[in-house]
């Protein structure tokens, strides 16, 4: 499959300090990429050097053999209409209501669409992730959780065909977790392409088809799913490695 994603000696500092180093990988079209390592080791970082979140200060990030920070306006908006991001902070609007959160993605990517439509959408992906409460409070009388489960259902309400998770099941319940990994299992058989940062190995082995493990700002091991399946010393190594 060719690469959807290619980030070439792509490196990020901030505040002068080096996060991601010379980082270069093609995400395959069609899969579902793991970044694991240490916290601090520039996961989340790179998940968002290759949404367009972050501008790095070397290298080159492509969409479809296309630099991000090259495009036009027309197509930059055509690249965010089809990736949708869930950060680990939630990242609501803080003074708008649910609705709004959810409602402003389709605003922007669908301006022709009418509210009746934009309100089947929004009520059909809520009911899908499994929030009841009402939309027409603000993020902050949510818990962590239920932001959680907001982030996830603006990010699906557009319906993108490339999706960047940032820890997006931490702060879930079990049963709220499961009920969104099923929805992305749902979102792989649909052979959609999915980038996500995750320290749980349980994720990790059920969704990984290749997993990229992270240490201070670089690359270090590139495998798939089979191989942690097979090789039992890699599969502590990796869950080790994800705990520290």
């Amino acid at each position: 499959m060719p690469a959807i994603i290619e980030m070439k000696d792509v490196t990020f500092q901030a505040q002068n300090y080096l996060i991601v180093k010379n980082f270069s990988h093609s995400f395959e079209e069609g899969k579902t990429t793991v970044l694991v390592g240490p916290s601090g080791s520039g996961k989340s970082t790179v998940l968002k050097l290759c949404a367009g979140v972050l501008v790095p200060v070397s290298g080159i990030v492509s969409f479809r053999d296309k630099n991000i920070f090259d495009m036009s306006q027309n197509e930059n908006l055509a690249f965010r209409r089809q990736g949708a991001f869930v950060f680990q902070d939630s990242a609501l609007w803080a003074n708008q209501s649910l609705y709004h959160n959810l409602e402003l993605p389709l605003r922007i990517h669908f301006p022709k669409m009418d509210s009746r439509t934009r309100e089947n959408r929004i009520n059909s992906v809520l009911k899908d992730v499994g929030y009841r409460r009402s939309l027409s409070i603000r993020p902050s009388q949510l818990s962590i959780g239920e932001q959680k489960m907001i982030a996830f259902a603006r990010a699906m309400v557009c319906r993108p065909t490339l999706l960047f998770l940032d820890e997006w099941t931490e702060s879930l319940d079990d049963s709220a977790a499961q009920r969104l990994i099923s929805l992305v299992r749902k979102y792989q058989a649909e052979n959609h392409t999915i980038i996500l940062v995750s320290h749980d190995f349980r994720i990790i082995k059920s969704l990984a088809d290749y997993i990229l493990m992270m240490l201070e700002g670089q690359l270090f091991l590139k495998f798939t799913k089979k191989q942690i399946m097979d090789d039992k010393e890699l599969a502590l190594y990796v869950e080790k490695g994800i705990a520290s």
